[in-house]
């Protein structure tokens, strides 16, 4: 693998309209250019990973990513950085624009499949409209069969690439302009239709997700000398719940709610409580694969809803420390999490303090 994902981020996107740049906008509950940025690591097919920004970017914890800024115009940014991993050796470099979340894994792979017997492969979509062509006041009609309406990821052998981007002076709009100007060839293949780029703000709606649901329930009872952790976050309680792990009801509840919408079984068939390694597991940690499963499998959380149900400690106290510990592990945004208290009338174990149940609704959103 000597491939190389250069994702160029440094636009100001001034036909979106919005106080910030469009690629960091939030899209599908995460920061827009993320999509790109995921798909690339998830592919596997990519030994480093340039973001080209002209806003810092915070919390890339990923080692293969780097972040370098970018220039006045779009030719600019790649040619920065083309030049900042030339001493690299990488043998292909594929460059994408930040504005087209929606490309596919499969369109990566085709696309390196196709640059083995290439120097340049790029994706390309047919129109079904009749096109004309304004020259000097003259309206001309084009032969729509003759029109390739091109798309990035494109990708290009790099050191072909880099030369040609060196001696380059115009203001192109992508890279394969580049090699059209120069008389290389190039490989078109089929691009596809959700690969569309966001430019104004009425984009962000094309894409139509389905919904799916999933209902998660967890009870636990109180013990002495034990802490209590309630949606990750530590909870002072005079006592915490017992179970093979942490005992936190709520995120064992959000976890099954997220499996169910997923329709990925239940959290015992993934940690179940006669394996020692699973032995006093932080629920977090819990959290972590299946958060890995929702985004391999092209999920969104859409919101979260929760009922606490214990006569104390009080919701109302801790509701606000919970929702930020969620909204931080689950990488979403506190309002779309929901945390109700119940009591239950001192009924039960639960009414006598001997216990906290949770239950938990979840929504998912789901982009094929």
């Amino acid at each position: 693998m000597s491939n190389c994902f250069i994702l160029l981020a440094a636009g100001k996107g001034k036909r979106f309209k919005s106080n910030s740049p469009k690629q960091f906008i939030n899209y599908l509950n995460k920061p827009l250019f993320m999509h790109s940025v995921n798909k690339a690591i998830e592919s596997k097919l990519f030994k480093a990973i340039i973001i080209v920004s002209n806003v810092p970017l915070k919390n890339i914890k990923n080692k293969s990513i780097k972040v370098i800024r970018g220039g006045r115009e779009r030719h600019n940014s790649s040619q920065k950085a083309l030049k900042f991993i030339k001493k690299m050796n990488f043998k292909n470099v594929f460059i994408h624009d930040a504005a087209r979340p929606n490309f596919s894994i499969k369109l990566l792979k085709r696309l390196n499949s196709n640059l083995k017997k290439n120097r340049a492969v790029v994706p390309f979509l047919k129109t079904e409209n009749s096109t004309k062509y304004k020259i000097n006041n003259k309206i001309q009609n084009l032969d729509r069969n003759n029109l390739l309406l091109t798309q990035t990821p494109q990708c290009f052998d790099f050191k072909t690439l880099y030369n040609l981007s060196k001696l380059n002076k115009k203001n192109v709009t992508d890279e394969a302009s580049i090699f059209l100007n120069n008389n290389q060839k190039i490989k078109f293949i089929k691009g596809e239709e959700n690969n569309f780029k966001i430019t104004i703000q009425s984009d962000l709606k094309k894409i139509n997700p389905q919904s799916y649901y999933g209902i998660g329930f967890d009870i636990h009872r109180l013990i002495k000398n034990k802490k209590l952790y309630l949606g990750g976050s530590k909870i002072p309680f005079h006592s915490g719940l017992q179970g093979h792990s942490d005992g936190d009801v709520i995120l064992h509840a959000v976890i099954d709610g997220l499996l169910g919408a997923m329709r990925k079984k239940d959290i015992g068939t993934l940690f179940p409580s006669n394996k020692m390694k699973f032995k006093n597991i932080r629920s977090p940690n819990m959290l972590t694969p299946i958060l890995r499963i929702l985004d391999k499998n092209g999920y969104n959380i859409n919101n979260l809803d929760i009922n606490l149900i214990c006569e104390n400690p009080k919701v109302s106290k801790y509701r606000n420390k919970i929702i930020t510990s969620l909204s931080n592990l689950l990488n979403i945004n506190k309002d779309q999490i929901n945390l109700k208290g119940k009591t239950v009338e001192k009924l039960g174990l639960i009414g006598k303090e001997k216990a906290i149940a949770c239950e938990a609704i979840v929504s998912l959103n789901y982009y094929a």
